[in-house]
């Protein structure tokens, strides 16, 4: 009989999701590296290179991928002949070990739990607790698989109680479309077919954990029907142009995986989940011996791929821009800004928007007329930064606000990530306004961009506080111009009739 000390356990998990804030899977990179080397998009050759060399910065820097370091999410199988050297229940130990992690005061993770999620949305502040799956196996061993899920891939969850004679492929491929660039591609697709509703997000939560070998399978060829399914829809999807960061290009995932189990004769439940740019997941076994380790890899294993500024993009000041100068950009094009810019995320929206709501004045130091507002929350600073990773947030969250602030508020931009829906862009147009996107998965390298951060409203809110940034030569794109024209919808559709045209 095997003894799991708590101890170990609880370190072990602790190290571990230290370990994956700061180091992608290899076998991820190693496909990502590919991926850059094959792409003929301009704009998504430029966005993998900012992903990849922020992956590398990450892994010298001990600095997390991405600002949103996620909801812990741990899969444990344990064996029936275990014993527990312990005094808390495994769920406790599990949340022990996310706290420890994310306080860790060499790499401090952002803190994105929200309790009450209906009602008052308070920040747990450590990020428990931990959603936990766990199967009582045969055997005297305890596996642990865990992965950080951030809430952008997270939100594109898609699930169908779809009839059985009901084309499945068609479907997710649709499904794809639908879920744009929010979850931040090139990622990996996870899919889960059969048992209850319920069953079939976790077939595709779980089968985002197993390696990226896509190019195994095409080599050798399928032997099940859920390896044909990988196949197929590996094609189908990329074939839709989509692209790194939904800018058009050849590669939108990098491997589907596909999970099923018996159902029942008159159902046919079908789910999708992405995981994004920012992959994150460990597994380890215990035994009994001591805590698990985990080797990290060689920087040899990254691709030799670096990013710079390219000698094409414009500078911008931001601290004189004019209407009549953002007027001037135009869709795709690179910028470089410089100067200061607010920052809010969805909360502090809400609190903007209820004070200009009520007639009231917005708090001291919180001017939106003619700036430009970044939707970031950022990860604590550690040593000499001024702020952590501080990639972009899915800007679609603040859509329903986009008229007050441009409108009431007097901004004359925004900067996130991905698409913006047809309400926020009617906006941009009639406000001459402009939206321009950083790249999702690049949250270190932006953060070395940005020179000064100083908190100036709704502190309480955490995160997602109303920032000040003073920034250098910030890399952006113009992703919808000020008439309107959005580069997430001419990219991809550019790219899918070039790939159509490549295919013959």
């Amino acid at each position: 009989m095997t003894t799991i000390r708590q101890d170990d356990f609880i370190q072990s998990i602790a190290d571990a999701l230290q370990y994956i804030s700061y180091y992608h899977p290899v076998d991820y990179i190693r496909a990502l590296g590919e991926a850059h080397a094959r792409e003929q998009s301009p704009a998504a050759q430029d966005a993998i290179a900012q992903i990849l060399y922020n992956s590398r910065l990450c892994a010298e820097g001990h600095r997390p991928i991405c600002q949103d370091t996620g909801i812990v999410v741990v899969f444990l199988e344990i064996g029936m002949e275990v014993r527990w050297e312990a005094g808390l229940d495994v769920e406790s130990m599990v949340n022990e070990a996310v706290r420890r992690a994310y306080g860790h005061p060499d790499n401090v993770l952002r803190a994105s739990v929200l309790a009450d999620p209906a009602g008052a949305r308070t920040n747990t502040r450590d990020n428990t607790p931990a959603v936990i799956h766990t199967r009582v196996v045969a055997g005297d061993k305890v596996e642990v698989k865990l992965a950080a899920k951030g809430g952008g891939s997270e939100n594109k969850a898609r699930f169908a109680a779809l009839n059985p004679s009901a084309d499945i492929v068609e479907w997710i491929v649709q499904a794809v479309e639908g879920m744009g660039a929010g979850w931040c591609p090139p990622g990996i697709l996870g899919v889960g077919i059969g048992g209850t509703p319920e069953k079939a997000l976790l077939l595709a939560k779980e089968s985002l954990l197993a390696p990226v070998d896509i190019h195994e399978l095409r080599e050798r060829g399928p032997t099940s029907r859920a390896e044909e399914l990988r196949l197929e829809l590996f094609e189908r999807v990329n074939a839709l142009g989509v692209g790194a960061q939904g800018l058009g290009g050849l590669t939108t995932v990098l491997d589907i995986k596909v999970l099923d189990y018996p159902t029942h004769a008159a159902s046919l439940p079908v789910a999708v989940i992405p995981n994004c740019a920012a992959t994150r997941h460990a597994h380890f076994t215990l035994d009994g011996s001591g805590p698990a380790h985990l080797a990290p890899p060689r920087l040899e294993d990254w691709p030799d791929v670096t990013w710079t500024v390219s000698p094409q993009a414009r500078r911008v000041d931001l601290d004189a821009v004019t209407a009549e100068e953002v007027a001037s950009w135009t869709p795709g094009e690179r910028l470089l800004l410089n100067g200061k810019l607010l920052t809010g995320r969805d909360a502090a929206h809400k609190k903007i928007a209820d004070l200009l709501a009520r007639g009231e004045p917005l708090p001291a130091g919180v001017d939106f007329h003619n700036r430009f507002i970044y939707y970031v929350g950022p990860v604590d600073p550690v040593g000499d930064e001024v702020v952590g990773p501080a990639g972009p947030t899915t800007s679609t969250r603040m859509d329903a606000f986009t008229e007050t602030m441009l409108g009431q508020a007097g901004l004359l931009g925004m900067v996130g990530k991905a698409e913006r829906g047809p309400q926020a862009i009617e906006s941009i147009r009639n406000h001459r306004a402009a939206y321009l996107i950083a790249v999702g998965g690049a949250a270190y390298l932006i953060a070395k961009a940005i020179r000064g951060a100083r908190v100036v409203a709704f502190a309480e809110l955490g995160m997602e506080a109303i920032y000040e940034f003073e920034v250098e030569d910030l890399p952006v794109t113009v992703a919808v111009d000020s008439h309107g024209e959005s580069v997430h919808k001419s990219g991809p559709a550019e790219w899918r009739v070039k790939i159509e045209q490549m295919r013959g």
